[in-house]
């Protein structure tokens, strides 16, 4: 990183020998310039040689993602940073300022700063407004062009090795006519650019992108986070890093940008914790089931109906780790557009303090993989590592 970023003692790191099962999966929520964290998270693993199997995203997750997948691990760092770099290489690294009221002054202005002029090889504003362009035609769909994007993404990511290479590769867009969400997948059909932006193009800030004759759009608008799509495509005990830049647990808002803020993290956050709520309910339903049907005498286990409860209860044992950014007191609603290099270096480092700390206690997800269990976990900013459950105080 830049001379700016705050370091982290390597002596602190934690060489903590984790058992991997067959498939290690990274998932990656949107957030815009809160996607920095998840590039530090990322360093972090390839610190701990963690080597990832599969990696899915949604719209920031998604750039995030096609970085990973398109790169050799020995090039994945430098490449993430040189993303960054550049997304926030037209606002300083202001220096930390003594409060932070003015903090927060800084962080609304540099913001506005986004808006007026958007964000270098990432999107500039149309210099005529959609409102005056004529319907139907790009500039009318929305108020900044992506274009320089495209540019961005191919000067970083190797496409071949996307599509051939060992790490797959899984990003979520909505199609605008129908309204229906899906995955592009680098198994099932050859990705681009194109798939990437489209998974980012959040209106009206952003156009759509067109990609076989459809238009899309970001796929936070329907989930922010591809974990449901990585569980139901499961063949093998997997274990999941689930990044999340929004929280869903916070104080109560003081101010109308608190409100901002925290309409936000309501919005994107509660979806990412029903679905993991959803899938970890589900698996312990179906475990009951099985034990259930282990108790049934030998003249039922072949009875056809004892069979297809078998076969819908059948499925491969996953550890969830799930790492959310905590929003800093200054941060407020426009947290995910304000990309000032000191704010990227902040968000990069916290990604790289979480991975760390959860590694610290690495342990206790080794032994539910080694005992083929499921079980979610989350990282609480002062217990470190910790199963989740009604019971879990963070």
């Amino acid at each position: 990183m830049a001379d700016q970023e705050p370091t982290i003692d390597r002596q602190m790191r934690h060489a903590a020998t984790m058992t991997l099962p067959d498939t290690v999966a990274l998932v990656l929520q949107g957030g815009g310039a809160l996607g920095s964290y998840q590039a530090g998270v990322i360093e972090g693993m390839l610190d701990e040689g963690i080597e990832i199997d599969w990696v899915a995203g949604i719209s920031i997750g998604a750039i995030n993602a096609a970085i990973v997948a398109g790169n050799p691990p020995e090039r994945r760092v430098e490449r993430l940073r040189a993303f960054w770099d550049k997304m926030t290489s037209s606002l300083p690294s202001f220096p930390i300022f003594p409060n932070d009221m003015v903090r927060e002054f800084v962080h609304e202005w540099s913001a506005g700063m986004v808006l007026a002029t958007g964000v270098p090889g990432f999107f500039t504003p149309r210099l005529v407004p959609p409102n005056f362009a004529a319907p139907g035609s790009a500039g009318a769909l929305s108020y900044y062009d992506s274009a320089p994007l495209k540019a961005t993404l191919d000067s970083l990511i190797d496409w071949d090795l996307v599509n051939d290479g060992p790490v797959r590769l899984s990003v979520g867009a909505v199609d605008v006519i129908s309204g229906n969400f899906r995955y592009f997948d680098s198994t099932t059909e050859r990705l681009d650019a194109r798939h990437i932006m489209a998974s980012g193009a959040l209106p009206p800030g952003l156009p759509p992108v067109e990609i076989d004759g459809s238009l899309w759009w970001d796929g936070g608008l329907v989930s922010n986070t591809p974990l449901s799509h990585v569980l139901d495509n499961q063949r093998h005990a997997m274990l999941v890093f689930q990044v999340d830049l929004f929280s869903a647990a916070t104080e109560a808002p003081r101010t109308i940008m608190d409100v901002m803020a925290r309409e936000k993290e309501i919005r994107f956050s509660s979806r990412t914790r029903a679905v993991s709520d959803q899938v970890m309910k589900l698996r312990q339903e179906r475990e009951v089931i099985r034990r259930l049907l282990a108790k049934l005498p030998a003249n039922l286990q072949d009875d056809a109906d004892v069979l297809a409860l078998a076969a819908a209860a059948a499925e491969q044992p996953v550890n969830l780790v799930q790492l959310i950014y905590t929003a800093n007191a200054w941060e407020g609603g426009s947290r995910d557009f304000e990309f000032s290099a000191r704010t990227m270096h902040e968000h990069w480092h916290a990604g790289l303090a979480s991975i760390n700390q959860a590694m610290s206690n690495a342990q206790l997800v080794t032994e539910n993989i080694l005992t083929g269990k499921s079980a979610a976990f989350d990282l609480c900013p002062k217990r470190g590592l910790k199963r989740s459950g009604p019971e879990l105080d963070c």
